[in-house]
Formats: C-alpha cells, structure tokens, sequence
C-alpha cells in the first residue's frame, strides 16, 4: 500500500467554471494551474529530442470531475490498429493512470487504480478484471472502453511548434466500480484536500507497426529488474495530486 505520507507532486487548484473540452488551452481556468513536466523517460533511448517528443500538463478540478490539459510535442502520429481495444498500447496515447483514494496497490487486473489509455480517436481504454476464473487461468485479458469515465478532444497547435493540445474531462470512479453487467456505481465528489494518485505518460510510436518507441511520464520510477514501466501494474508508484481551493 501506499505510504499516507506520500509527498504531494501536483497541486490542482478549483476551476470557477469547467474547461470547455475542445482542445484549445484558452480558457480562463488553465490560467491558473501551474504546468508539470512529461520527461522522465520509462521507454526508449536518452536522451529525447524535445522537438520531436516532449510534453508537459496542468489541472483544475470541480465538484464532478478533474480536467487536465496535456501538451505533447509528437512529430509522427501513428494508430495502427483499428479496433480500439487491440493492441491499442502500441499506438500514440496520451496515458493517464488515476488511483481515486491515493491508496497504491496492484491494479493490472482490477480496478485498484485506472490506466486509461487515450488514443488519437480519442477513446480511453484500460484492462478490468478476467471475466471468469478460466480466462484468468488462460491469461486472457479483458481491455474495456471507458466512455463515461472520459471525455477527451484534442488538435495540433496553429503555432509553431504545433504540438497536441489535449484537452481532458475524468470523472473519478471508486475501487468498487465494476465492469457491466454490474450494478452502476456513481463517480466520487471531488473537495479541497483530497489526494489522488496519478501519473501523466504519453506512449509514442514512430513507425507504423512498429509497436512502442518510448514511453515518458511526468513520475521517474525506480527500474525492478530493469523494467521502469511499472505504473499499469502497481499504483504505489504514482504521484500524488491534492486537489486545492482556487488560487
């Protein structure tokens, strides 16, 4: 589990009014969040050229839900794939992995925390929990598209350098959410002082086909056994955002 004392990474302040999810950075509640960098590389070779693969957020959060706006500068955009729930950690995504209670813990196959996986179409897409006992015996895994949990949109910049404007709308939804046919559990109401794990990644691909070329987060995670690439499996490793009145 994660330790309460976990230091706060991200401060979001409350929006007066919530963002307008059209993938343009004006509205006035982007003004007062501060920017965080996406530039610890967790995939791939170092270091990155900024032109081609960079990226930074800010967020704002109301009583329904956290907005992020993500700014990602990505030279080559692939989606190789059609079918959102194939392959779909391969192509170009923005990456945001939420834990609502900030409590850590294993979460690959279960809904502990979220890796929402936002793709160019932008569908968000993660693993739920195996169906049955034999898919968990036979590994097969059950990937989801989480529309109500999402509302995303994003387009290129008309100024040079033209990266991706993403805009971002996350309703926050308890451990206790299942997968239909379950019974609906509603998102949580967000207040000042609530923490919530989170990690901010973008997966870039550079070459149709070509899967993965790197993959960098806003949180460097410390390598086990080589591998960095620990946040779609284990929460603990997330940062932690404390929601804060506005500033």
């Amino acid at each position: 589990a994660k330790a309460p004392d976990a230091p706060v990474t991200y401060a979001a302040p409350k929006a007066s009014a919530a963002p307008r999810i059209d993938g343009h950075a004006d509205d006035p509640a982007w003004a007062q969040a501060p920017w965080r960098a996406i530039d610890a590389v967790l995939i791939g070779e170092t270091p990155l050229d900024p032109a081609d693969l960079s990226g930074r957020y800010k967020a704002v959060w109301t009583e329904d839900a956290l907005y992020i706006l993500a700014e990602i500068q990505d030279e080559h955009l692939i989606d190789t794939t059609p079918d959102p729930l194939q392959k779909y950690w391969e192509d170009d995504a923005l990456e945001i992995l939420v834990d609502e209670d900030n409590s850590g813990g294993i979460h690959q196959y279960s809904h502990q925390a979220f890796a929402y996986h936002i793709a160019l179409d932008n569908q968000a897409v993660d693993i739920g929990p195996f169906a049955s006992a034999a898919d968990e015996a036979a590994g097969r895994n059950q990937p989801h598209a989480y529309p109500d949990h999402i509302e995303a949109r994003w387009q290129r910049a008309a100024e040079a350098p033209h990266p991706l404007i993403w805009e971002v709308r996350l309703a926050l939804y308890p451990d206790t959410f299942r997968d239909a046919p379950a019974a609906p559990v509603a998102p949580v109401v967000l207040h000042a002082g609530k923490r919530i794990g989170i990690m901010l990644a973008y997966c870039d691909s550079d070459v149709a086909g070509g899967g993965r070329q790197h993959f960098i987060t806003d949180i460097d995670v410390a390598p086990i056994n080589g591998d960095r690439n620990r946040g779609w499996i284990d929460a603990d490793v997330f940062g932690v955002m404390e929601l804060v009145d506005s500033q």
